[in-house]
């Protein structure tokens, strides 16, 4: 049963070798992602060197230069401490991270009527607090990640539309997968936000 959407943030790219300030300078670099085909497909589509491994793998495979990189969150990036074995930090935006919040649907449908409303409602009231919560710790991680010497280095806007036009192979097929009628939505949304509806 799903109660709500946590968020983790927006990804970024960290990595040992260069500043990265257009899309292309993410060609050639060996970045760690996620052991899922999606994470896979995006940095090959994008020119890196995708390698799948698990995070708990990922520190000792940056110091010793097993790979280039990384992507995760500012917070999760200042929290496991990869700047002392990364130099250099790219706000790509490249993913946004989210948590589905789940209760066994056998759980839920043992509960009355009037304790499926307080689990939601509770549930409501986290998720507002837990996306409060973990902004300001995106904010606050940023900073602290500056302070201690990362170079942070910010995509243009018109190389962040490069990355989304590589991109758009991968989320086709993605779109097919997931539904396209819901990616459709999506897509529709952002275009309003972006002020790139048609």
């Amino acid at each position: 049963m799903g109660l709500g959407y946590w968020e983790n943030g927006f990804r970024h790219v960290t990595n040992s070798r260069r500043p990265i300030t257009k899309a292309d300078d993410l060609v050639g670099l060996k970045l760690r992602v996620i052991q899922s085909p999606l994470f896979l497909d995006t940095f090959s589509a994008l020119g890196a060197n995708a390698t799948p491994m698990p995070f708990t793998e990922l520190y000792s495979a940056m110091e010793q230069a097993a790979v280039d990189g990384q992507e995760n969150p500012a917070a999760t990036i200042l929290s496991s401490k990869f700047y002392e074995v990364q130099k250099h930090m790219v706000l790509s935006r490249h993913m946004y991270s989210t948590w589905a919040l789940l209760m066994s649907k056998k759980t839920w449908d043992g509960l009355s009527a009037q304790e499926q409303k307080i689990v939601q409602d509770a549930a409501r009231e986290a998720t507002v607090y837990e996306r409060k919560t973990i902004r300001a710790f995106g904010d606050k991680a940023l900073g602290e990640l500056k302070k201690v010497g990362m170079q942070v280095t910010e995509l243009p806007p018109a190389e962040q539309a490069k990355m989304r036009a590589k991109l758009q192979p991968v989320l086709a097929k993605y779109a097919k997968e997931f539904g396209e009628d819901t990616t459709g939505e999506l897509n529709a949304e952002l275009a309003k936000v972006r002020g790139t509806a048609k």
